[in-house]
């Protein structure tokens, strides 16, 4: 009732539980699966020790060296105790499966695709609208390693530019080893692995610039394989490609950071 009751009355600030709220329709689902996890959790955790506290102060020793009331099964309860769980780990694994497959299910018709490829030691984002009328523009780590020690969502990396509101299919892959595309604001990772493509969508509810990162050791530049994603509204998106087109037409490159 006390969980409860604090959840009810926090209303939108309702505790996270040291995660990220999502910023993507697909991390707001794994959001609230992890909020259903930590109640879960907290509310065995409360039933455990209220019983362990209860059981303590109930039995404690009263000034007497007489042995209390002994029994030696119970099974009503020991039913209770053994089937409760496995029905708590039946309804996580469902809402798990539910969830992972929301996030996993890739739109018919993306509004925008955009190819990533991890590489020692850097990332690079290539935009195909399907149409081929913005195909080649391309953002992308220098070639060059370097150490930089600077924030992700610094300008010195490259970076991750996607419409609000609008899906974008991320068609992800690696030049070499294997790399983890990292966005944490969006509640997601996911393995860029040579000769393997994964394929996922991100649609983003909230404007601003997150931190990315690759999340699987690589090598020696593995810290500098650092990029920042920028969610834009529709009209500053198209804005932002048409320009970038013109001017990797222009260059004859994409652009690098």
């Amino acid at each position: 009732m006390l969980l409860g009751g604090a959840l009810v009355l926090g209303g939108c600030n309702a505790p996270t539980f040291g995660a990220f709220r999502g910023a993507t329709t697909q991390g707001r689902d794994e959001f609230r699966l992890w909020v259903g996890f930590a109640i879960t959790g907290l509310a065995v955790a409360a039933i455990v020790w209220g019983l362990i506290f209860w059981t303590v102060i109930r039995h404690r020793r009263r000034g007497s060296d007489a042995i209390p009331r002994q029994f030696h099964e119970n099974v009503p309860l020991e039913i209770v105790y053994t089937t409760l769980p496995f029905v708590i780990v039946l309804v996580l694994f469902y809402f798990t499966v539910v969830t992972e497959n929301r996030i996993d299910a890739v739109s018919a018709s993306p509004s925008e695709v955009v190819h990533v490829l991890g590489f020692r030691w850097g990332w690079s984002f290539t935009y195909d609208s399907g149409t081929g009328r913005y195909q080649g523009v391309q953002i992308a780590t220098a070639a060059q390693p370097k150490v930089l020690a600077q924030p992700a969502t610094s300008s010195q990396y490259p970076q991750l530019v996607l419409p609000l509101g609008e899906t974008t299919r991320i068609v992800l892959t690696s030049a070499d080893v294997i790399h983890g595309f990292y966005v944490p604001a969006f509640n997601f990772s996911r393995y860029a692995q040579p000769g393997v493509v994964n394929r996922f969508d991100f649609t983003p509810t909230t404007t601003g610039v997150f931190r990315g990162q690759c999340s699987q050791f690589c090598g020696l530049y593995h810290s500098e394989m650092l990029f920042s994603v920028r969610v834009v509204s529709r009209a500053d998106f198209a804005r932002w490609l048409a320009t970038e087109q013109a001017s990797q037409a222009q260059t004859g490159s994409g652009a690098t950071s």
